[in-house]
């Protein structure tokens, strides 16, 4: 929200109150308290008939600062509130004339009394400032109060992140509403809005108010980050760290780290599709199809209509089109698959469910104690009410008779669109409850699934989020269209939710819009199969390959089963996510920082540390990438080539830019038919350009992500000398690049087109001459 007229002037209506100096500061162990008057003090009679600024600084965790300010701290407290780490930590805080200084961790604070200013570093290194402006009360034409923070947007300062979003990548000189919407993808509103964001500069900010929080990034003032929230208390959050994965570590410590999903859901989805026709012969098709054309299918999914339409959620079956839903089930899971099904938390006026949730109060009200409805989706729906504990309880015995007949996920669809005329049953705040409506809501989802499944068998997929959502994968990427441009505003999309959090992202292969072209749907196959979760999923069409061409079935085998030979490789990526936060698809800054290309590049990614993937944009098969300083090598073809420049070269539909990173060990499993397999057993640990004095490392987990082994190698001169823990486990070792050795000290070694193999079995040291 903009409150000023250009440089100079203040918008009509509007009073800006900002801090001009520290007048008084209260220290205590875990807490530094700045009080700062509007005005100028020059006497005692300035200390009158003026308002004054109270900013509170504390930290919760090591490099972690909260900001704390407030005009009248008077009033109700407010709910909900976002699930963030609490307690406080030692400062250390010391008080000179003019100045305060304390520090977190290796973030140092230094606090100017006059004029005004905060200083936020990571060690000596200055991460951003808060200038005299920087806090401020204002007034607006109503009497309305706002609080606005600013911190300084440094020259070359990219910022990222702020939730899914499919406007540009980096986010200077935008407006963002922190407000979920059912946008679609083509346009600047997100159905995850997170009030999160990340600098190049290495740090990161949280302004922790579930609300509406509007962003002007050097939009209003150009060299400055701007946030500000309706009322009389705004509350932020500098996070720092060593790098910007750290930071993002540090972020997801505070705010929680994803679980680590099930391995079968890495495996393809098919679906229904959405308003197409379809039943149990429809469905038996579509699975058969698939396999006997050889590709592999992990999960099948049942969209809306697999309940009566005008009564979603009646959470029943229509049984016109599946007249025994309970052995269908069973016949499909005998055919390997699991299953999910379509839900969201409205309930249509129609559906036998209304009466009973109405009547139990089950239901958001308006003020006058009628249900609040509408007929924007479900003719006459009701919103059910998560923070009702009963309802919560209600909704979840609905989800529990479908885990009972066999269902293993949900996709939990909507959430978005939540009213703020409504009254709550816990008395919650409608305008913070918009936002945090989908945390609660995948909560109570996911949470179900983990009591009912197992902790690493729970999974749902969602489209709403709020801060925390990353806590219950997968996010998907909602409704694009089926064009090349859609394909990389969801992207885009992808890169920025990634920066704000979430580890597992996946997208609808093809765009859920109308029907792609045969060469856009080969070519998003490889991106959606090269994303850490994929899905086939359309709105009126359906989405098995061969209705686009044959090809279409050969490039969706290929690219499924080499995501499922790369299983152990993403399951240990998966690993480190659920224990650091650092996301299974990355923007190539957070692997290459200190390389500013890496910093604006927006249609390429890392999947984990060691995959660069590259989607092929465009009808001619033309890939433009960058690859970083060092050696490359392609996956399919094994070249190698040097980085540190732009390449543009033309690809088949069986192939795009998919290079590995040097000093890396890949671990490949023996399996391409499915994704959920023991990952440590015949491994191949695969070793990329191994640079002299460098070394490289890995480990692997059985199913369930449980370590089960590792290896670490090491390059000097001719040779590299290996160790491996692997208990009595057998694997090979692939020298990628060496067709032949002179030496190894233990195992068996064998030849190929790709490099030297060694076939070893249990805990190794070797030493290999090259």
């Amino acid at each position: 929200m903009k409150f000023t007229d250009g440089f100079w002037l203040t918008r009509e209506g509007f009073d800006i109150h900002h801090a001009h100096n520290v007048r008084d500061v209260s220290i205590k162990d875990k807490m530094v308290t700045l009080y700062a008057p509007c005005k100028e003090i020059r006497h005692r009679g300035d200390t009158l008939n003026t308002p004054s600024l109270t900013i509170q600084l504390s930290s919760s965790m090591e490099n972690v600062i909260r900001v704390r300010a407030w005009h009248h701290k008077g009033g109700v407290s407010q709910t909900p509130n976002f699930d963030v780490k609490q307690g406080l930590i030692p400062l250390g805080a010391v008080n000179t004339k003019g100045e305060t200084n304390f520090k977190s961790g290796d973030v140092r604070v230094e606090v100017s009394h006059e004029p005004f200013k905060i200083t936020f570093y990571h060690d000596d290194q200055v991460l951003t400032k808060v200038d005299p402006k920087g806090v401020a009360w204002i007034q607006g034409p109503e009497k309305e109060s706002y609080m606005r923070s600013q911190l300084n947007l440094g020259v070359g300062e990219n910022i990222y992140g702020l939730g899914e979003r499919f406007t540009p990548y980096v986010k200077n000189g935008q407006l963002v509403e922190s407000w979920n919407e059912d946008g679609g993808t083509s346009s600047e509103q997100s159905y995850k809005n997170i009030p999160f964001y990340l600098s190049n500069k290495g740090y990161g900010v949280l302004v922790n108010h579930p609300e509406n929080v509007s962003f002007e990034i050097g939009s209003e003032a150009v060299s400055k980050t701007q946030f500000s929230v309706e009322g009389e208390m705004i509350e932020y959050y500098i996070i720092g760290g060593s790098s910007l994965k750290e930071v993002l570590s540090n972020y997801t410590q505070l705010t929680g780290t994803p679980a680590l999903p099930p391995a079968w859901s890495y495996g393809l989805w098919l679906t229904t599709s959405f308003t197409t026709d379809y039943n149990e012969e429809t469905v038996n098709h579509f699975i058969d199809g698939m396999v006997e054309r050889d590709i592999p299918l992990s999960v099948f999914h049942f969209d809306c209509f697999w309940m009566k339409e005008f009564e979603w959620c009646n959470f029943a079956w229509d049984r016109d089109a599946f007249p025994e839903p309970e052995t269908m089930i069973k016949r499909l899971k005998e055919k390997g698959l699991k299953i999910s099904l379509w839900i969201n938390p409205y309930i249509a006026e129609k559906s036998p469910l209304f009466e009973e949730a109405a009547n139990k109060g089950y239901l958001l009200k308006k003020a006058n104690g009628d249900v609040w409805q509408w007929d924007l989706w479900q003719a006459g729906m009701g919103i059910v009410d998560f923070t009702n504990p009963s309802a919560c309880d209600w909704y979840r015995s609905k989800l529990k008779t479908l885990l009972d007949m066999g269902v293993d996920s949900f996709k939990t669809d909507f959430g978005e669109r939540i009213p703020t005329d409504v009254v709550y049953y816990d008395g919650s705040n409608p305008k913070r409850m918009h936002n945090f409506y989908a945390y609660q809501y995948n909560q109570v989802v996911f949470d179900l699934l983990e009591e009912e499944r197992g902790k690493r068998e729970a999974v749902v997929f969602a489209r709403s989020a709020s801060v925390g959502g990353q806590k219950f994968p997968v996010h998907w990427g909602g409704d694009c269209n089926a064009t090349y441009e859609s394909m990389a505003e969801s992207l885009r999309g992808g890169l920025s939710l990634s920066l704000s959090g979430f580890g597992y992202w996946s997208h609808d292969i093809g765009g859920f819009e109308s029907t792609a072209t045969p060469d856009l749907f080969k070519r998003w196959i490889a991106f959606g199969l090269l994303s850490s979760h994929s899905r086939l999923h359309g709105s009126s069409s359906y989405r098995v390959p061969w209705l686009f061409d044959e090809e279409a079935v050969e490039v969706t085998k290929h690219f499924s089963k080499l995501k499922n030979s790369l299983m152990p490789y993403l399951y240990g990526t998966s690993v480190e996510n659920n224990q650091t936060g650092i996301p299974v698809m990355r923007p190539m800054i957070l692997e290459f920082a200190d390389d500013p290309n890496a910093h604006v590049l927006d249609r390429q990614y890392m999947l984990g540390g060691s995959l660069l993937v590259a989607p092929i944009m465009n009808e001619y098969g033309l890939g433009t990438y960058y690859l970083p300083h060092g050696r490359w090598t392609h996956l399919l073809t094994k070249e190698v080539v040097e980085g540190g420049s732009w390449k543009k070269e033309n690809y088949d539909y069986m192939s795009l830019p998919l290079y590995v990173r040097e000093n890396s060990i890949l671990a490949i499993g023996d399996q391409n038919r499915r994704s959920d397999y023991d990952f440590s057993k015949n491994v191949t640990f695969e070793i990329y350009e191994l640079q002299d004095g460098q070394e490289a490392s890995t480990f692997v987990t059985d199913v369930d992500g449980n370590y089960k082994g590792d290896i670490k190698a090491i390059k000097k001169d001719n040779k590299i000398t290996i160790e491996t823990n692997m208990e009595d486990l057998a694997y090979s070792i692939l020298l990628n690049g060496y067709k032949a050795i002179s030496s190894a000290s233990a195992g068996e070694i064998e030849t190929s087109s790709n490099g030297a193999r060694i076939r070893l079995q249990g805990s190794q040291k070797l030493e290999i001459v090259l």
